[in-house]
């Protein structure tokens, strides 16, 4: 590729993938400093800021709200942000009436807004957007087999097996799930296996697994993926003990699978097959949601409709081959609720031999019952994430996940 201009002086790689991403759609604020992380990261190291009220837990936000307004919305501090102070005042009000999360959004936004002007323009002009330039440039780098060391097998699914792998260059651990070309076309799963791919690259969350690699072999397509080392949902439900959780363990996963929920809800992708064996869990504790090859991208403004998902865990209106939008992922969620808090899926016994559309006239027709392992507050959420009719389903109203994320249920009571 040859330059003009600017650049036409110099050949190096750097340059080259400098100029592309001059010419490029994608070198903009919302690409390089919100979408990517390493973007995100390295922007954040060229502002030296970084505030994180937002995570901060419940009974610490009114503390650390208070110590951002003096800090940064106060004329008085050193360190105070003109274009923000004229919401100082609201700020304190907000803050004094309720510590929401979103005290500080139109802050937030008003710093976006004045950060991609000039201090974005000074960013492309720094050694660290040169350090983002480089790992652009090492992401282009070929990527194959022999990248990666290939190490014990971790699971195996419908189309091949999951195994660890480690980047030979870095000691990286992923786990690699090898899709056989040969089962893909024997199932006609060509297009699942790509919308996969397609999805895990648009979606960064903290609580879905995230793509690193892809990669092909003569005899299958490779997705390198977050490893995750604990085990899923289901071995834990069942494995460890009296089969079920304690409530606040059950509020724990509950919160961090709804959030992973929210995340793909905000990029317009309904999951559709929520169930403790695709829930995974890291070194820490902490879960991801994984296999993303039933999940699909709704059109602006569309419904879509398609009968896929696990039995017992797909919502009546999927079973109806009826259309539908997000309204199959809360349903989900309220089935892992109850399995969690009950050590049993609501509609089928473990280890029961029953038809599958026994378990289909089930979910339609029959209620689910709750022991003496449930509060209150738990019954109350399973019912509102159970029901049977989408449009009054929780999380299926005008507030959408962001009514479930802020439920009462949430906020105020254990589960």
């Amino acid at each position: 590729m040859k330059a003009s201009g600017p650049w036409a002086d110099s050949s190096s790689p750097l340059k080259e993938i400098t100029f592309e991403m001059c010419v490029s759609p994608d070198r903009s604020y919302l690409s390089i400093c919100e979408r990517q992380p390493i973007g995100r990261l390295l922007f954040r190291l060229f502002c030296e800021t970084r505030e994180d009220y937002e995570v901060t837990p419940d009974e610490k936000r009114r503390n650390q709200g208070d110590k951002i307004i003096k800090t940064f919305l106060s004329k008085q501090s050193p360190q105070h942000v003109n274009i923000v102070e004229v919401f100082a005042d609201q700020c304190r009000r907000d803050l004094e009436r309720s510590p929401r999360r979103e005290i500080f959004s139109t802050c937030r936004t008003a710093v976006h807004e004045y950060l991609r002007g000039a201090p974005f323009a000074d960013y492309q002009n720094s050694m660290f957007f040169d350090r983002f330039l480089q790992w652009k440039m090492l992401e282009r780098q070929p990527v194959t087999k022999d990248t990666f060391r290939q190490y014990r097998v971790l699971g195996k699914g419908g189309f091949g097996e999951v195994c660890a792998c480690q980047v030979r260059a870095t000691g990286k651990m992923y786990a690699c799930k090898k899709l056989e070309k040969k089962r893909i076309k024997k199932r006609k799963g060509e297009s699942m296996a790509l919308n996969e791919k397609v999805i895990l690259e648009n979606v960064n969350s903290r609580f879905v697994v995230s793509l690193a690699y892809t990669y092909e072999t003569k005899d299958a397509l490779c997705l390198v993926l977050t490893i995750m080392n604990g085990g899923d949902l289901k071995f834990h439900i069942y494995n460890m003990g009296t089969p079920g959780f304690d409530r606040e363990r059950v509020q724990f996963y509950a919160a961090q699978i709804c959030c992973g929920l929210e995340h793909l809800h905000r990029e317009s992708i309904v999951y559709r097959d929520l169930k403790p064996e695709n829930i995974l869990l890291d070194d820490n504790g902490n879960i991801r949601i994984s296999d993303l090859g039933l999940a699909i991208k709704v059109p602006a403004g569309e419904l879509i409709r398609g009968r896929v998902g696990t039995v017992g865990y797909m919502a009546p209106e999927v079973i109806r081959n009826e259309r539908y939008s997000m309204s199959p992922d809360w349903w989900g969620l309220g089935c892992l609720i109850y399995e969690m808090t009950a050590g049993r899926s609501p509609f089928r016994a473990r280890k029961e031999r029953v038809k599958r559309e026994e378990v289909e006239r089930r979910v339609h027709e029959e209620e689910e019952e709750y022991d003496d392992k449930f509060t209150e507050d738990t019954k109350a959420i399973c019912r509102l994430l159970l029901n049977k009719d989408p449009k009054r389903r929780l999380g299926c109203l005008l507030d959408g996940a962001s009514g479930v994320v802020a439920s009462v249920v949430f906020q105020k009571h254990q589960l």
